[in-house]
């Protein structure tokens, strides 16, 4: 069964005049591409499918969308707007019974309730349950880049903070995200997967360990190459510039895909990414020298105390 709502899709480029459209996949909806592009091309469409790695909303096949009026990108909410780009997030539905395995686990009756973008949708059911429970379940907006109320991603915690409360339930699969929470928040965080069914606290003192002992790596490391994404929704210019300006090591580095090879002929001892922040956190182990985020680097160079570790965030203006 198709996961791809065709006909609202039809509409909406319809409306926009288009008369051919890419489309762009992540990963997990990729095989959704034939059956989408077969049924768009007999409403009338050229159709062309970006076969490029999509990693999130922060990374649009724009050069795809070179030969094409419209580009739709499945599987994010938009981070940022374009009138060229249609943003068409995949529901996923669970049953929200599923939430009675972390009642133990909550000590508060007022927590603040996130989720990622495929299940935004069911907020309103969770809270509803909780309040049946006993809990108050305080839903936030997050900012422009997490538009729905309720949502996180990997990169921005800012719907977890907005809620202010001490303890948070987080609704997905994955540890990376509560991780990201407790340090975004430094509230208690209870982590939930609706599919298996499984809840526990999260802790993220073993992500603060790996992480220091990077940093020790680098630590004086004779250059510091700064990299900073040439990808639309990852292009954080004006942090990698500051970034630079703390260190007469550190070197501008413009990568549209970070990988080890790149990095290994560089020759740079260290590097800083500006570009999706979990590649440091999540691909450490695969790049041949130590990768620092933004505060660990502010660290190293003395502008950033250690009592103030914290994820690395994309953050709107």
């Amino acid at each position: 069964m198709s996961l791809i709502p065709v006909s609202e899709i039809v509409g909406r480029l319809r409306e926009r005049g288009a008369r051919s459209v890419a489309l762009q996949f992540p990963a997990g909806l990729a095989r959704q591409a034939p059956a989408t592009a077969a049924a768009l091309r007999r409403e009338g469409f050229e159709v062309i499918v970006s076969g490029d790695p999509c990693y999130g909303a922060c990374d649009l096949a724009l050069d795809a969308l070179a030969f094409a009026d419209v580009l739709v990108h499945f599987g994010h909410a938009p981070v940022e707007a374009r009138p060229d780009v249609i943003y068409e997030p995949v529901r996923f539905d669970f049953d929200v019974e599923v939430l009675e395995n972390a009642l133990p686990l909550l000590h508060g009756r007022r927590i603040g309730l996130v989720t990622t973008v495929q299940h935004v949708h069911l907020i309103g059911a969770m809270t509803e349950f909780l309040r049946d429970h006993g809990i108050e379940a305080a839903v936030s907006p997050g900012d422009g880049r997490t538009p729905l109320a309720g949502q996180v991603l990997g990169c921005n915690f800012a719907a977890a903070r907005a809620t202010g409360a001490d303890e948070v339930l987080f609704v997905g699969t994955g540890v990376f995200h509560p991780i990201g929470i407790r340090l975004a928040t430094r509230a208690r965080v209870v982590a939930l997967d609706p599919y298996t069914g499984e809840a526990q606290e999260v802790d993220a003192d073993r992500l603060v360990r790996r992480r220091a002992a990077v940093m020790a790596k680098a630590e004086g490391a004779a250059n510091f190459g700064v990299i900073v994404s040439t990808k639309s929704g990852q292009r954080r210019m004006d942090l990698a510039r500051r970034l630079v300006a703390l260190s007469d090591k550190a070197v501008l580095v413009a990568m549209r895909e970070v990988s080890p090879a790149e990095m290994l002929d560089l020759g740079f001892a260290a590097y800083v990414n500006t570009a999706c922040p979990r590649l440091a956190y999540d691909d450490q182990i695969r790049f041949p020298v130590p990768v620092l985020t933004p505060p660990e680097f502010e660290i190293l160079c003395g502008v950033r105390a250690w009592d103030d570790y914290t994820i690395d965030e994309y953050l709107a203006p």
